[in-house]
Order: C-alpha cells, then sequence, then structure tokens
C-alpha cells in the first residue's frame, strides 16, 4: 500500500457530477463524462477522477441488504450498479469516486455511512472505487468530526484498495489542523461554493471571490502539502443559472461567469494549489471554458510537486498581490483587478514569496505564454474581475 503522498502526491484532479446534474444524476450522466473527459482532451491535461456526488443511492427498504447496512445504487437511475459503472470508468483510463457523508443521511436525505464505515468501505473496494468524497450532513449522533471522520478514514486503510478520502466538513470545525490524522487526502476549507461572483447576505453558499476572500483569512497554509490539500471547493468555472446546482440549490444564479471571473476563478485554485474538480456538463462544454481548464502552464502551477499553498501579499479595494513559491526556486505572482475599470497592475519580486533572490529574473505569462526578463519589477494590463498569472524565476 503506498503511502499518503504517494496517493496524493499533488492536488487530485477530476470532474464531479453536482454542479453539473445535481441530484437529476444518471448512470448515462457519468459514462458520458467519462467519455467527455477523455474527447475533450482533460484526461491528457492531468484530470483523472469522474466522481459520482449524491443521490446515487436507492432509499433504505426492509430487505436483507438494507438489514445489513449495506448500500444499494439506485436501480433507476444506476441500472448497471456501481461495479459495472467504475470498470467503464476504469476502461477509459480514469478513476472511479462515490459520495456518502459522516452522518446518519446525505444532504439530500439519502443512506449515509456513519456507524457503518468498515461495512461502506468493503462495499467501496469490492466495487472498484478509488475516490470517496465524505459529506457533513445527516444526524451526527453527538460525535465529533474527528471522530466521525476517523473511523471512515480507519475503514478505508482497512481495505485492500487505495482509496483516495476527501473530508467535507466545510470548515466549521479547522479540518486542516485533524484532518490529515483521521487519514483525509484533502479537506473542504469553505461552505460550498456557487456559480457566482459574489453571493449576497445569508444567501446559500460563497461566490469566488468571497471563498478568495475567506482563504485568505484562514491559517491553512502550513498543513498543505503533498498528501493533504486545502479544499476551496468544486469548480464552477463555466456555469450558470442552467447547471444543475444552480437550478436545485437555494440560490439566485442569474448569468453565467463571466470570462473574466472563469478566469480568475481558475487562476486562484491553481494558485493555492486546490483540488481541481470540473463541475460544468463536459458533453457541452464551451471552447474558451476548456481552454482555460487546459491552460498547462496553470495547471503545473497547481501541480507544483512542493506543494505550497499561494498567499496573499498585498490586499486593497481594487488590487491584490498573491504569490506561491515554486520547486525549481521560482514563484507564480498572481495580479488581480478587483476593480471595475482596467488597470496596469504592479509588484515587486521582493514582496512576493519568491525563494530565491537574483539580479535577473526570467518571467512567463501563464495565460499567453509570452517571456521576458526584468530586473525585479512586474506589471500586467489587467481587465476587471480578472487575473494575470506570472511564473517568475531567477535567470
Amino acid at each position: 500500500m503506498p503511502d499518503d503522498t504517494d496517493l496524493a502526491a499533488t492536488p487530485p484532479m477530476g470532474w464531479n457530477s453536482w454542479n453539473a446534474h445535481s441530484c437529476a444524476v444518471t448512470e448515462a450522466d457519468i459514462r458520458a463524462a467519462a467519455d467527455a473527459v477523455v474527447s475533450t482532451g482533460l484526461r491528457d491535461a492531468g484530470y483523472e477522477y469522474v466522481v459520482v456526488d449524491d443521490c446515487w443511492m436507492a432509499d433504505e427498504t426492509a430487505d436483507e441488504t438494507a438489514a445489513e447496512g449495506r448500500l444499494r445504487a439506485d436501480p433507476e437511475a444506476f441500472p448497471g450498479g456501481m461495479a459495472a459503472l467504475a470498470d467503464y470508468v476504469h476502461d477509459r483510463g480514469l478513476k472511479f469516486g462515490l459520495y456518502s457523508s459522516a452522518g446518519s443521511h446525505t444532504c439530500q436525505g439519502y443512506p449515509a455511512s456513519l456507524g457503518r464505515e468498515r461495512v461502506h468501505a468493503e462495499q467501496f473496494a469490492d466495487w472498484g472505487v478509488d475516490f470517496l468524497k465524505y459529506d457533513n450532513c445527516g444526524d451526527h449522533r453527538g460525535r465529533e468530526p474527528r471522530d466521525r471522520y476517523g473511523a471512515m478514514g480507519e475503514a478505508l486503510r482497512s481495505v485492500d484498495r487505495d482509496i483516495l478520502y476527501s473530508i467535507c466538513e466545510w470548515g466549521r470545525h479547522d479540518p486542516w489542523l485533524w484532518a490529515r490524522e483521521a487519514g483525509g487526502h484533502m479537506w473542504r476549507v469553505t461552505d460550498d461554493a456557487v456559480a457566482k461572483w459574489r453571493v449576497d447576505g445569508d444567501a446559500f453558499g460563497l461566490g469566488i471571490a468571497d471563498i478568495i476572500d475567506r482563504v485568505a483569512d484562514l491559517d491553512t497554509a502550513s498543513s498543505h502539502g503533498p498528501g493533504g490539500w486545502s479544499d476551496p471547493d468544486m469548480l464552477q468555472v463555466g456555469n450558470g443559472p442552467d447547471s444543475g446546482q444552480s437550478r436545485h440549490e437555494p440560490t439566485d444564479v442569474v448569468r453565467p461567469l463571466t470570462p473574466a471571473e472563469n478566469r480568475t476563478h481558475f487562476a486562484f485554485w491553481c494558485l493555492l494549489g486546490a483540488p481541481l474538480f470540473v463541475g460544468t456538463d463536459l458533453t457541452d462544454i464551451d471552447e474558451g471554458v476548456l481552454d482555460i481548464l487546459t491552460t498547462d502552464r496553470l495547471v503545473a502551477v497547481d501541480q507544483d510537486p512542493l506543494g505550497a499553498q499561494g498567499t496573499p501579499d498585498r490586499r486593497t479595494a481594487d488590487a491584490e498581490v498573491w504569490s506561491k513559491p515554486l520547486h525549481d526556486g521560482g514563484a507564480a505572482v498572481a495580479l488581480w483587478n478587483r476593480g471595475s475599470e482596467p488597470r496596469d497592475l504592479r509588484a515587486h519580486v521582493d514582496e512576493t514569496a519568491l525563494p530565491s533572490a537574483a539580479d535577473r529574473y526570467a518571467v512567463c505569462d501563464c495565460w499567453t505564454g509570452e517571456t521576458w526578463e526584468t530586473a525585479g519589477d512586474l506589471r500586467a494590463a489587467v481587465d476587471p474581475r480578472d487575473t494575470a498569472v506570472l511564473r517568475v524565476t531567477p535567470a
């Protein structure tokens, strides 16, 4: 069995059904998504997991299967069963993921795993599951998060299959302090993301700018790195009011994210070294959205083997500078225009996380591939809500 750093040496990448299909997900959707991960080039770009989120289970009945505490796939939505679906995903050179919750029921009211961790872990292993997203809904029966999540972590370690463990506790009890000990390979640090730039008042979820602000205020970088990753939730790149989540959740998404918002969303998730789980319908994906998701220079920043989390260097009302040290002695530097007008943004290497000083630096624009040299000054013309990402390396 590999250790955790082998199983999650870099942030996991894949596709998850929730944002695209929500609770209406079917076996046909998952098969189509697996095919599309290959045909769109996402697999070649590093996206390897196909994860079925909530609502795949059958309601519990009084039959023998339920009496044993075992889970069953919904016979109408998933008539072929999960083992056959896992085989279909594996045959395409991908890995297969499922969802459950550390409570009595899932967030949509389906049977979950609290108190039945060993039985369900054995089922997952038998079915060929490679990834478990483990949510925080249902009756917790008075048990603390470390206990509930640790029980599933222990169960997963006991089976004869490598299963990457995604702890979805929403950051309520600082999971970055204990999730590794509980067996987690990634852990949510925020509430759910929705396909909006900002969310007003007490409305459901967080917008993209809300999540960036939330992460900026959290002290999670020291626990983040090979084997365990802070997770600001799945990608909403390409989504809007027609996505499954937008139609299902109590949120008022009125327009798609703009190209600039999509770019900032993806840029920051890569700078943060976040898990990258696409959440748009891959059978109808816009070419511009696909270009963002497969920008190899940004994916390389996310997958950098040093495993550092990007952190803010300067924050104002209209602009921010963030940076992330990289394994080659350089850094990725993000210049984010928070304002409503185009801006010429500037920074200097001395205020960033660049670990190595030099007389000259090579700079690469991660969006365009354009390169140049500088003595230390960094600048970019950035449209409203957009983000430039510069890879800076001692020359």
